[in-house]
Formats: structure tokens, sequence, C-alpha cells
């Protein structure tokens, strides 16, 4: 089988776990013996200094004539057998699917975020969830300058979701759609996607380490010091929280207004910054549990498949899809998002009772094994291929 692999990157001064997630599903491919052939584009690239490359740029997100004649030409040349596409925004565009459903090449899509329903992306506003464009014409996002905060940069995505809704694009042209979680395809059929089409496939981890039994005496946060992350509701309960400390591993916008929080309460809290891979696998290796208190609509946070090959239990905000991959009871514990006294309240209940942490970070380690593997990733994406390839057929034939 050959692939074509189709991803727009982000710039590497903002790193996304999109990119991490595209390059691990490709190195998946290749190490069970799929040719990958890439069509790619990198947004380090994109020159916008002038009044006219922004037009250019804005033009190419709702539908670019280059992409769509290079991978015609591309599609010719290898002929491949079914095209994956990852991120499209903003050069690549919809324009893709033509070239290919034109070159009799079926189409899959990971949606990693919410961009076909929300043009900013991530159904949140002002750090928290928001739903008022799902399912209608997306003017509201305009008013609100949804996407960096720029009515310019938020028009060219309006114009993209609107010019290519009356066309079908999203609905005609493409023949599997695969999302994260079953609250993920419940968004996406609200917005209007086929559900008929969206299969539900979850991360994994490339390389998965060994669960520890020892553990230290404290907890952990791993991830973006931002408000839609929680941070600051997490700092907030820590008060709260009897003889456990906490170390937090990431940066962001608010670590120094975090520090200064933890420094005027005296809290035992730790920061540590952004650390390399294997440092955050240790030390969530040999925590007590992990917090994820996000209090917006995550994806499919690599934290979690991360405590859970480590056999930690996570305590989660229930919210979208982090209520769907933590099971409540079983693999952790979850509480009301923003809620500083169940926060604390459920992290209290682990560290009194460390046999319980214990068997959830077992039952934690026993799922990860079951479901997100590569080698269980990969028969899942084969599979997806099939159908794509069997609708593909059967709508050429109707």
């Amino acid at each position: 089988m050959k692939v074509l692999f189709i991803h727009n990157h982000y710039r590497t001064s903002s790193p996304s776990g999109e990119d991490s997630v595209a390059r691990n599903e490709r190195k998946l491919l290749e190490d069970n013996g799929i040719d990958v052939i890439s069509y790619e584009k990198f947004n380090d690239a994109i020159d916008d200094s002038s009044m006219i490359k922004k037009l250019r740029l804005a033009i190419d997100t709702v539908w670019s004539q280059q992409t769509y004649q290079e991978v015609v030409a591309l599609i010719k040349r290898e002929r491949p057998d079914i095209a994956h596409v990852h991120s499209l925004h903003p050069q690549v565009s919809p324009s893709v699917y033509s070239a290919c459903q034109r070159m009799g090449v079926p189409v899959v899509h990971t949606l990693h975020n919410y961009r076909y329903i929300c043009p900013g992306a991530l159904l949140m506003r002002a750090g928290k969830p928001c739903e008022e464009c799902v399912g209608r014409v997306p003017l509201k996002a305009l008013l609100y300058r949804c996407y960096r905060n720029s009515l310019g940069a938020t028009g060219a995505l309006v114009g993209m979701l609107c010019y290519n809704r009356l066309r079908k694009t999203f609905y005609n042209r493409v023949n599997r759609y695969i999302t994260l979680t079953e609250f993920a395809k419940s968004r996406l059929m609200a917005g209007g996607l086929p559900a008929e089409r969206i299969e539900i496939k979850p991360n994994f981890l490339a390389q998965s380490p060994a669960a520890v039994n020892e553990r230290g005496n404290y907890a952990v946060f791993v991830g973006r010091l931002s408000e839609e992350k929680g941070v600051k509701t997490l700092c907030a309960a820590w008060p709260l929280v009897k003889g456990l400390p906490l170390k937090i591993a990431g940066d962001g916008p608010l670590r120094q207004e975090l520090e200064a929080l933890a420094r005027d309460r005296q809290l035992v809290v730790e920061f540590l910054g952004a650390l390399p891979r294997e440092k955050v696998l240790k030390l969530v290796a040999g925590a007590v549990l992990q917090v994820v208190p996000s209090e917006c609509y995550e994806g499919f946070p690599n934290v979690i498949l991360e405590a859970y090959a480590c056999a930690t239990p996570v305590v989660a905000s229930r919210i979208g899809s982090l209520a769907e991959i933590v099971l409540d009871g079983c693999t952790g514990l979850h509480f009301e998002a923003g809620n500083t006294d169940d926060l604390a309240r459920k992290v209290n209940m682990l560290a009194a009772d460390r046999e319980l942490a214990l068997r959830m970070g077992k039952r934690a380690r026993g799922l990860f094994m079951e479901k997100y593997t590569p080698e269980r990733n990969f028969n899942m994406l084969m599979g997806i291929y099939q159908r794509a390839r069997e609708d593909f057929e059967r709508r050429r034939r109707e």
C-alpha cells in the first residue's frame, strides 16, 4: 500500500501536539512496511510582511489553487492508494480533497481540533468552552475575533468555512474522518459533518515507558501554563490539599503569576519549567497521581496516555473528552471543572489511600496496553483505510 501523507506544520516557535501526532502516525505506517509519500507545508515559510502577501495567504486558506495543482501532479507521478490528511491550515486548504478525488484517490482526514465547526478551532472563548458557532454560519466569530484576536485572520477562516460548506466540500469530498473521542464526534456531527463517515481512533504512544511500583510523595501537572488549562484553579486548590507537594512541569504565559501566588501563599508547589520527555516520564512515573484540570475541550492529551503507561492515576476535570478518557473510579477521579474544593477533595482521597491509587494506576496501565499501543492503533488505521476505499468506490458507482 502507498499512502499520500498531507500535513501543514505549525511554526517551530509554537510547537503543536498535532505535529507530534502526525509524525508518530507517519512513522507507524513506515515501521509497518507502508510506502509513505509526503505533501507537507511549513508555517515557518509564511511571509505575511505586506498586505498583498496577507491577502494571498487568506485566499489560499479558503481554497489554494497551488495546492490543487501540486497534489494532482504528485498523484500522477506517485499513484498512491489513499490520502491521509492531518492539518490543512493555512497553506494547504480543502482544495486538496478535490485534487485527490479528481485523481481517484480516497481521502481520510484526522481532525485534531474543531476547525470545521469553529474558526478558532478549539470551541473556546476567553478561556472557557464556547459553542455559539456550532451548526450556524460563524458570524459571531468575526464579532469576537476568535482567531488570534484578528478580524482579518478570523475572516479568512470564516470565508473558508462558508465557501466550502456551500460547495459541500466537507460532505462530498472526504471518505472518512477520524476523530479522537465520542465527545469530539458528537460536536462535529452537531456542526454538520456526516455521522456515518466519522470514525473514532485515539492517539497512541510511539514508545511506552515501563510501569513502576515505587512512588514518591507528590502530585504532578504537565502542560502549558495558560488560562484554559485550569492551572489557576489547580494552584488555588492546593492550600486545601493535605501533605502532598505539587510539581509543575511546563511553561507559559501564567508562570510568573503562578510562582508569585505560590510564594505569597507559601504553597508546597515546585515549578520545574519545560522538561525533556524522558524527564517528564520519570516525573510522572514517580507521582502518586497526575492532575489534568483543564477548563476547555481538550482533544486527546498525550499527558494522559503517558500517565496511563506509567501506571499513574489521573484526577481530571469532568469536561468534554476528559470525562470520557479518564474512567471515574477506575483509572482516576473526576472533579467539577473550575471547582477548587472538589479538586482538592479528589486529590486528598487518593493521597490518603495509596492502595486505591496503586489499584487505579494498574487499571490505567492495563487500559493503555489494551487500547493505546502502536500495534492496536495500526490495526484500527488499516480498517479505516479499507472502509474509506469502499466508500470511495460505492460513491463513484452511484
